[in-house]
């Protein structure tokens, strides 16, 4: 890449610092959940407007997404910009720096693009509702994802679980989540005077938590399976007649966690043959495992500072599942991981990584990242041997994972 254009970026980013740190300070100070993330959606349209790029608010259908794009012609490439929190521990899962990395990056690509007048687009993605509400895969069913090259975000991790050295992990698996919520109807009797009239659905429901139990056993180490009980009766003395449970399927492909459960789904029709209940099934939004491009991972490590990120070790820095996994479905995909001030005992999703994930070393390290996702972004829309390359690779990885690889 023609140092040039480097210097642009990089310089770019950092005379924007102040816009970058504003968006941080906002998105983390008033933390919203699912579809409700109007501040972080305000504040990031009037910004990008201020600077004098054209933004649509409201985008691709969803209340709370945006999508500001620059340049014309060439390849796309799309930035994801999360920032929707956790309920009662607030941005324990950092999305603010997840917005900040990515507002970095389309500043430092736009630069470049406006600069060098050579063809390419790049589009920042507001991306509402990770945390559960499966925004990701609205705006892929809107289109707005339609044509990309590639699609780049980093998600920040315990910074205490990477050696001294070591600041980031560039290609993280992550695994498929399978969603369902399991409805079991019996008959309600007095428990008392007639519990021979009952019909009862908490036992259905506690039938089938047992078995699932026993099948853990025969499951890979890699999977996972874990529920709660949504509702089990309201009385002691009332046989409950309606009960919920809701649970997460996970395993390495997302062929393999709907192969999974249809497994765990024989535990619920055996426990409701067994009480005498009738059962159905309401799916929730299932993520997709994240397939990272190895190309793109490659880049991004080569386009950090030397020795500051580990190409995949170690491979558990972040488990769990997310909607950026239905993205590596539509085009290359990356979803890397940069560690931030943690404790031990400080795991995302804890009130410790909410504390950790609003200090200025965290925000730092965001917009650090933001400038090897942006050269990681210039490549893809400059270099034609690297984006065939990149794009080719991701055609043989979609067979392997139709195959449930």
């Amino acid at each position: 890449m023609a140092q040039q254009w480097t210097s642009v970026i990089e310089n770019e980013i950092q005379a924007r610092n102040a816009e970058i740190s504003s968006i941080n300070h906002q998105i983390h100070s008033n933390p919203e959940l699912a579809y409700e993330e109007f501040k972080a959606h305000e504040a990031f349209v009037t910004i990008l407007t201020s600077l004098g790029f054209k933004v649509t608010p409201h985008a691709f259908g969803l209340e709370t997404s945006f999508s500001a794009e620059f340049g014309s012609g060439g390849r796309l490439v799309v930035f994801n910009a999360e920032y929707d929190a956790l309920p009662g521990i607030g941005h324990a899962c950092g999305h603010n720096l997840i917005a900040s990395a990515s507002f970095a990056s389309f500043l430092g690509v736009a630069a470049a693009l406006k600069a060098s007048g050579l063809p390419g687009r790049v589009r920042l993605l507001g991306t509402p509702a990770e945390e559960g509400g499966g925004g990701k895969l609205k705006l892929i069913a809107a289109g707005a994802y339609k044509g990309a090259s590639a699609a780049l975000m980093v998600h920040p991790g315990p910074g205490h679980n990477l050696p001294s050295h070591i600041r980031g992990v560039s290609f993280v698996r992550m695994l498929a989540n399978v969603k369902f919520r399991v409805h079991f109807t019996g008959k309600e009797s007095h428990a008392a005077i007639a519990p021979w009239d009952g019909v009862n659905a908490l036992d259905a429901v506690c039938l089938s938590y047992n078995a699932i139990s026993m099948l853990r056993q025969q499951i890979r180490p890699y999977d996972r399976i874990h529920g709660i009980f949504r509702s089990a009766g309201d009385r002691p003395n009332v046989t409950p007649g309606n009960c919920c449970v809701e649970y997460y399927i996970r395993s390495q492909t997302r062929a393999q966690a709907e192969a999974l459960w249809q497994r765990v789904l024989k535990c619920f029709e055996g426990a409701a043959l067994a009480t005498g209940c009738q059962m159905h099934t309401e799916p929730l939004n299932s993520y997709a495992d994240v397939r990272p491009s190895a190309s793109l991972c490659k880049a991004y490590v080569e386009a950090m500072p030397e020795g500051t990120v580990s190409y995949d070790e170690p491979k558990d820095i972040l488990a769990g599942s997310t909607d950026m996994g239905d993205v590596c479905y539509e085009c290359p995909g990356f979803h890397g991981v940069f560690g931030i001030g943690t404790e031990e005992g400080s795991p995302n999703h804890t009130k410790g990584f909410t504390r950790a994930a609003a200090t200025e070393d965290a925000f730092v390290r965001a917009v650090e990242c933001g400038k090897g996702m942006a050269l990681v972004g210039w490549r893809v829309l400059t270099d034609d041997v690297f984006a065939d390359e990149m794009q080719k690779e991701w055609e043989a990885d979609m067979k392997l994972a139709a195959q449930g690889k």
